[in-house]
């Protein structure tokens, strides 16, 4: 089961963190790859440690808030596969502050880059994925479009990574027609580039440990077994999912 061999997958925000962990766990599983980030320098080095493992690998610099860029990309990817199988929009950045304080340009730069990506990549890929009546679209948004915070205010995260939940249940209607199904991953607390600095600190720990059941952080690679079953030939009457992998902070 699981098995990947002959699948094409893309994956957006390859360059680190749980983009980089996703394109391994696609690989170890079969699948080459097409993968997307602003910093090139650093999909080059995931590409060496992929063909590596014998998987074929494209590297495409590609910044997920661009039209031009995505399309480019999907082009690319169409070129040199003949098809693509499965999209995993990863990519993502916020401006953290409150509703009272927030200007409208740390607003927009998050709902482009959290929200308004996910809809481009998957109108590019989706149209390729068309053709074949087959594909895989996984976004990934977060337990924090599921409910709120009381310790960090992140208003544009939240509204952003909520309506890619709602956004995943629209597209999975609208594509079921077309052999492609539409799942959402909502990742609770996993270090990244963009997570350590606030995870390691004193209070935020404490605020885990009170409001996680596990009482941890995610571990590396935690995340790959979702996206992986999401990805499968298995999971083909799965559409339209909206999965917390977040070691139970939004069942209590």
């Amino acid at each position: 089961m699981f098995d990947l061999k002959g699948k094409v997958a893309v994956v957006t925000g390859a360059s680190s963190g749980l983009g980089m962990q996703m394109a391994r766990g696609f690989a170890k599983q079969g699948a080459d790859l097409v993968i997307l980030a602003r910093r090139v320098e650093k999909l080059e080095e995931l590409k060496k440690e992929l063909e590596a493992e014998g998987r074929k690998v494209l590297a495409v610099k590609c910044d997920v808030t661009s039209t031009e860029d995505i399309n480019n990309a999907a082009a690319a990817a169409e070129q040199e596969f003949g098809h693509v199988d499965i999209l995993v929009n990863c990519a993502g950045s916020s401006k953290d502050k409150g509703v009272l304080e927030m200007n409208d340009e740390e607003w927009d730069f998050t709902i482009a880059t959290d929200e308004t990506s996910v809809f481009k990549m998957t109108r590019a890929f989706g149209n390729i994925m068309k053709k074949n009546n087959y594909g895989r679209v996984i976004n990934i948004a977060s337990m924090y479009g599921m409910v709120g915070n009381t310790e960090i205010p992140t208003i544009a995260y939240h509204s952003s990574k909520g309506a890619v939940v709602n956004f995943t249940r629209a597209a999975a209607a609208e594509l079921a027609p077309y052999g492609i199904t539409v799942n959402c991953i909502c990742p609770g607390y996993f270090y990244t580039e963009l997570t350590t600095a606030v995870l390691d600190t004193e209070m935020f720990q404490a605020f885990a440990n009170s409001h996680v059941p596990m009482k941890r952080y995610g571990k590396e690679g935690e995340l790959n077994a979702a996206a992986i079953f999401l990805a499968s030939q298995e999971a083909s009457y799965v559409t339209g999912v909206i999965l917390p992998v977040d070691g139970g902070y939004t069942c209590v």
